[in-house]
């Protein structure tokens, strides 16, 4: 009987061992991805303005609501459409058509 409970004993210490050991890994890996994620986000955000300051061509006007409607993500084939979406293509298409005059 005493071996039982000494068997049981031993299981329960090294369960409570696992379980603490599996939550540090755990906190570990979400710190690991959240760090990550910035690092992504951080990269993705700049290469966007990179992108969008080497496309800019000062010599046509109609090229700036081009850029607007780029950074909008207003791209049909884009997977986060919305319902404004359309909407605001439309409006950016028809002043890279006829620009505002100052």
């Amino acid at each position: 009987m005493e071996h039982l409970e000494a068997l049981a004993a031993y299981s329960q210490k090294q369960e409570a061992e696992w379980k603490e050991n599996m939550i540090k890994e755990l906190e570990e890996w979400c710190a690991r991805q959240d760090e990550q994620l910035q690092k992504t986000k951080a990269n993705n955000k700049g290469q966007r303005a990179e992108d969008f300051v080497n496309d800019v061509d000062e010599s046509s006007p109609s090229t700036e609501w081009h850029q607007v409607a780029w950074l909008c993500d207003c791209n049909p084939r884009s997977s986060t459409q919305a319902k404004e979406v359309p909407c605001t293509h439309s409006v950016l298409s028809s002043l890279e058509q006829a620009p505002l005059v100052h």
